[in-house]
């Protein structure tokens, strides 16, 4: 029997020290309380995943070899595999060292470097070519990285080389689905090889990318084990018998399934972790009565608890009496504190000050976006004065179409809606509400307004979020062409007019702040379009 742990837990990039010291906390753990026969943690996880471009500098490579070293000298009693980067000359690879007694015994680089996406390993690392298996326990285990579980090769080397339980240590970031997506690649795998295999996932927020956990594994019969814990820290533990090839799951509870629980806590994890990993303690937006910065409040309490969050309320002459009612009746609902500053003195001397020079043209949208810019404004104020990070609250719809101001609604530090569309802002909305009371109905009830001009609403210029978020999910997640979408109950007028608003949008979206990927598509790591660019989709 071959006991094994798996620490699926939060290695932030860069902190080699404290993740060294994390780890040892883990191995001393697994071999004292839960007598473990093997420890394995997740990919890079003594520097953190992604490191990006920190691999490109030799202090933070002989760091990490330092680290690695003292690691192995304090392990004694249990064995342990760690993901590490590894260089060798001028070459540098993605790898897990097995340590045992004090030694590193083994070494394995990962072969199938994913550059797709958000992810870019062959700007900094080669793949490897060789599989490792070491016996513990008397159990031949087999060891492979993230992507290897993806492509069949690996995972048949490492049978070939005499496996009969394969462990792979991930990095492996959130998209809406993507257990699901494990557990297929998972069935693949053992289809190919025929053998058990063990998923670790690692956990936390790093910038726009979300490890949510999610660990799992397969049996030598293909039963899929639950997916566990979501978005937690959590030492797992489970037994492999040889002789039937299952587990016993000692500890492994499972992780919430469920789209909107999940998407939720995946948001709260990326904006947790994104405030306090860069030394904030606090938040702060504007508060509307609107939809988005609804839901972003109620994010942001789960997230860090009210005495961490504040709302500004900044009304000028076109803020209904109802979006501050509202706002008032949220803020009394989760308990924050509050600011209420009217932007209309800086509105009415904006406008003043541009007199001269606007005089003889019509009011347009350079008038409307001064007051989101006002606000912009108040908030980075408050930002600076108080070291308070600011969030921005638009969403994924708005963004994509540009329906948004630069420097106004736009501003701020990060952006925890980025990736959602607007249908979805309303999904989660309603089903935070089925926990608690978080979000006032009339919020949810009333049509969407940026409220910048006399009974404006969104639908005015837009087609139904209905509509515009379908034709947004096709052409920008799933790269179909305008006939494509168009061949699909749409109007090939709107489709041709939203994926215009998409293209001329992109200067505004690269200067956007970062928010928690959730799609399979984020605007950001994910899509890469020029901002300066003749072309336009024809079709």
């Amino acid at each position: 029997m071959l006991r094994i742990a798996l620490a699926q837990d939060d290695f932030p990039v860069g902190r080699i020290t404290g993740n060294r010291e994390r780890i040892l906390e883990h191995v001393a753990r697994a071999r004292d309380e839960l007598d473990a026969d093997l420890v394995v943690f997740p990919e890079l996880a003594l520097t953190g995943y992604p490191p990006e471009d920190l691999v490109l500098r030799p202090g933070f490579m002989r760091s990490s070899a330092a680290a690695l070293s003292e690691l192995a000298d304090k392990v004694h009693g249990i064995d342990v595999i760690v993901g590490h980067p590894r260089a060798d000359g001028d070459r540098r690879f993605n790898a897990v060292s097995w340590l045992r007694d004090g030694e590193v015994i083994g070494t394995y680089d990962k072969w199938d470097l994913p550059n797709y996406a958000v992810f870019d390993e062959r700007r900094y690392f080669v793949p490897g070519d060789a599989p490792l298996v070491i016996e513990v326990a008397g159990v031949k285990v087999g060891v492979i990285i993230c992507e290897d579980t993806w492509t069949p090769e690996a995972a048949r080397a490492a049978r070939e080389a005499g496996a009969q339980v394969i462990v792979s240590a991930n990095a492996s970031p959130f998209y809406d689905g993507k257990h699901q997506d494990r557990a297929r690649i998972l069935s693949e795998r053992h289809g190919e090889t025929g053998l058990p295999l063990i998923y670790l996932n690692c956990v936390g927020g790093q910038d726009e990318l979300v490890f949510d956990g999610h660990s799992m594994a397969i049996d030598g019969e293909g039963k899929l084990s639950d997916p566990a814990p979501l978005c937690e820290e959590a030492l797992l533990c489970v037994d492999f018998d040889p002789e039937r090839r299952c587990f016993d799951y000692r500890h492994w509870p499972a992780g919430e399934t469920e789209r909107l629980p999940v998407t939720w806590e995946v948001l709260k994890r990326g904006l947790k972790d994104y405030t306090f990993k860069n030394g904030f303690e606090s938040v702060v937006f504007g508060l509307s009565g609107g939809i988005d910065s609804a839901v972003t409040l109620a994010l942001a309490v789960d997230a860090l608890g009210p005495d961490r969050v504040v709302p500004v309320m900044m009304p000028s002459r076109h803020t209904a009496e109802l979006s501050l009612i509202l706002a008032s009746e949220q803020i009394e609902l989760l308990g924050t504190r509050f600011e209420n500053i009217s932007i209309e003195p800086i509105y009415q001397a904006q406008l003043k000050q541009l007199a001269e020079t606007f005089e003889g043209t019509s009011e347009n949208f350079a008038e409307e976006n001064l007051q989101a810019r006002a606000r912009g404004n108040i908030v980075m104020a408050l930002s600076n004065k108080f070291g308070h990070l600011p969030l921005a609250t638009s969403n994924k719809s708005e963004l994509a179409v540009g329906y948004s101001t630069i420097y106004g609604d736009m501003c701020g530090g990060f952006s925890p809606i980025k990736d959602v569309l607007k249908t979805l802002v309303y999904e989660l909305a309603r089903w935070r509400n089925t926990v608690s009371e978080a979000i006032p109905q009339g919020v949810i009830d009333r049509p969407p307004s940026a409220e910048l001009a006399p009974n404006q609403l969104d639908q005015d210029k837009l087609p139904s979020y209905d509509v515009l978020d379908d034709i947004i999910t096709r052409y920008v997640e799933q790269d179909q062409s305008i006939a494509e979408i168009a061949a699909v109950d749409a109007d090939e007028a709107v489709v041709r007019r939203v994926a215009g608003m998409v293209l001329a949008s992109e200067f505004k979206r690269r200067q956007g702040a970062p928010g928690p990927r959730i799609t399979r598509k984020a605007f950001g790591r994910d899509r890469r379009y020029p901002i300066t660019s003749g072309w336009r989709d024809s079709g």
